[in-house]
């Protein structure tokens, strides 16, 4: 019998093959799931409507298969939607503000769903997305962190550099599209020279940090307060750029650096994060970074599954009562 507690709606875009994984979980459980790419759908046939009075508040979506009631929204999934862009069929213009309208719009219907739990929410996911901001709140948490500048003064990058016997690494403040020949390409953490560093870092900010000595990296995703935890090891100083190349195992998550984890979420009101830490062969964690909406998938098939269920919990619950 299908649970009758309301629906699950799962914002992604029709190829996020990582979804997919959850929603079979919660196809199992007989949880009424809706999926929707906003940016692509509500050109397609579907529509959302929402109406708003004093002591009132109400909506609707409609697909081409189904109807929702938006206040029976028991938990939102924001996971991998598309951009709004507004339909293909309109001048540049036209379309620009058609997109813009439905971010605005549309997003902040989505983003307001009475009574819903949302992993996470939209906007605390882009508040939790600045570096800078990721760097300070780790501190407050108890976390180590590497020495870090971020400037624009080409001198004080020179100087930050010089001054660090172990070396330095470089690594943009966000991952901009950008390409080459009309072929994309990703900047990847790299070792930097003070006599690398030109006038053009005056351009726009950039993020210097200390290089850790580390004999691994660890991923640890988690998922309300259940943490699941892999070693990497790779041949790499950024285990993405050659991913084929490294090897993963589960590991164990010091005490103290699950409770700066589980501080961390709370500050920012996430249920879900992907953080990554340096670690040394002492056994000291170092802070990198957390993407509050970062892949999980890729890890090793017990871990992969453990995650998957957490977060299919997490839906399936709905709002704390």
């Amino acid at each position: 019998m299908t649970d009758p507690s309301g629906s699950v709606l799962v914002l992604t875009n029709h190829h996020d093959v990582t979804a997919d994984v959850v929603l079979r979980i919660l196809a199992e459980r007989q949880v009424s799931v809706v999926r929707l790419d906003p940016g692509v759908d509500l050109h397609a046939g579907a529509a959302l409507t929402a109406t708003y009075r004093t002591g009132d508040q109400r909506g609707t979506l409609r697909t081409p298969s189904r109807e929702i009631d938006l206040t029976e929204v028991r938990s939102v999934w924001i996971r991998r939607p598309s951009p709004f862009q507004g339909p293909s069929g309109l001048d540049e213009q036209d379309r620009r503000f058609a997109g813009s309208q439905s971010q605005w719009g549309v997003g902040g219907i989505l983003a307001s769903l009475p009574g819903a739990h949302y992993v996470n929410h939209p906007w605390d996911n882009r508040a939790a997305e600045y570096k800078p901001a990721q760097l300070a709140t780790a501190q407050r948490s108890g976390f180590s962190v590497p020495s870090t500048l971020i400037t624009n003064n080409p001198d004080q990058a020179r100087e930050f550099i010089a001054h660090q016997a172990g070396g330095v690494v470089y690594k943009p403040l966000w991952n901009t599209p950008y390409k080459v020949h009309g072929q994309a390409q990703q900047v990847w953490v790299r070792e930097v020279r003070a006599d690398e560093i030109t006038a053009a870092v005056a351009a726009c900010p950039h993020l210097f940090q200390v290089k850790v000595e580390k004999e691994c990296d660890v991923r640890v995703t988690a998922v309300g307060n259940q943490l699941f935890a892999v070693r990497i090891d790779s041949p790499d100083l950024d285990w993405r750029q050659r991913q084929s190349l490294m090897e993963c195992a589960p590991i164990d998550i010091p005490a103290r650096v699950a409770r700066s984890v589980l501080a961390y979420l709370a500050t920012y009101r996430l249920a879900f994060g992907a953080f990554d830490f340096a670690v040394t062969a002492a056994g000291d964690w170092y802070f990198l970074e957390c993407n509050p909406n970062g892949q999980w998938a890729w890890q090793p098939d017990s871990i992969t599954d453990s995650i998957a269920i957490a977060i299919a919990d997490q839906l399936q619950k709905g709002p704390e009562t």
